[in-house]
């Protein structure tokens, strides 16, 4: 490779939910320091904010148009960071949350960068996923957490585990599969809660689940029967937990094995 593909970088961060309370040092840095810094956020807010750190801030908002496939957005967005890591700049590519969570064009465009021989790398942040056991108050080592995407769960049978939480992401978008709607309707939510009665009785309790965004709000834990959840106001940054509704079903056999083992070889006292 030449000099532009040995100059040439990118960056692919994130900053966090909470607007300027999440972000790492070494994320502020990146940004800091790049030559461009594009932003996959549709806050402008966040976008003066970034301002104020990098005199360069695109924002890749505008690849987004009604009717649209979003793959084909995200497609373009990958090639706008790379022409510019292409031209031998330092890019910095900003996004919510954690940038490698529920977020396609990050991941591509790190591999394709690195395919053609430029350094990229990812760094993380804090993620909805990591709001929601704080606010929810869910230890995920105690009873264990099962995470799909809320139309994957939907459209593939999954092996669902009632004695563990259950984390539905993106549950305003439940049962999306034309690739250009950013809201699906209250009959398609019907669907899941068709879905999630397989495991689950109608009156058990779950929890609409949104992040605060700014320091200022307050996160969304609205607790409602199953049943409800068609009739529930929702959007793309919601999230569906569903506690669990059985306890834990203990594996006799296994127990047994274990004592048996821990018989012929006592643990020695600290």
């Amino acid at each position: 490779m030449g000099t532009t593909a040995s100059k040439g970088s990118l960056a692919c961060v994130g900053i966090g939910i909470t607007l300027g309370s999440h972000i790492t040092a070494l994320a502020r840095s990146h940004i800091q320091t790049a030559d461009v810094v594009f932003v996959a956020v549709s806050d402008g807010v966040v976008e003066l904010w970034l301002k104020e750190m990098n005199a360069d801030v695109r924002s890749l908002q505008p690849y987004y148009a009604e009717g649209k496939r979003r793959m084909q957005t995200y497609r373009e967005m990958v090639e706008a960071m790379l022409t510019e890591v292409r031209a031998g700049k330092r890019v910095c590519a900003v996004f919510y949350g954690h940038p490698g969570v529920f977020a396609w064009a990050p991941h591509r465009a790190i591999k394709v960068a690195r395919e053609e021989g430029y350094q990229a790398h990812m760094e993380p942040g804090i993620s909805s996923e990591d709001c929601l056991y704080a606010d929810l108050g869910i230890d995920p080592g105690s009873l264990g957490s099962q995470h799909f995407d809320a139309t994957q769960f939907m459209i593939y049978r999954r092996n669902v585990d009632p004695s563990a939480w259950l984390i539905l992401w993106q549950v305003g978008l439940a049962g999306e599969q034309t690739g250009h709607r950013f809201a699906t309707s209250s009959a398609h939510r019907q669907v899941l809660v068709d879905v999630l009665a397989r495991d689950y009785p109608l009156d058990h309790e779950v929890i609409v689940y949104r992040a605060a965004t700014l320091p200022t709000q307050s996160p969304r834990m609205e607790r409602m029967p199953l049943s409800q959840l068609p009739g529930a106001d929702l959007n793309g940054a919601d999230t569906l937990a569903v506690p669990p509704s059985r306890p834990l079903l203990a594996d006799l056999e296994v127990q047994a094995r274990l004592s048996a083992l821990d018989s012929q070889n006592p643990a020695i006292p600290a």
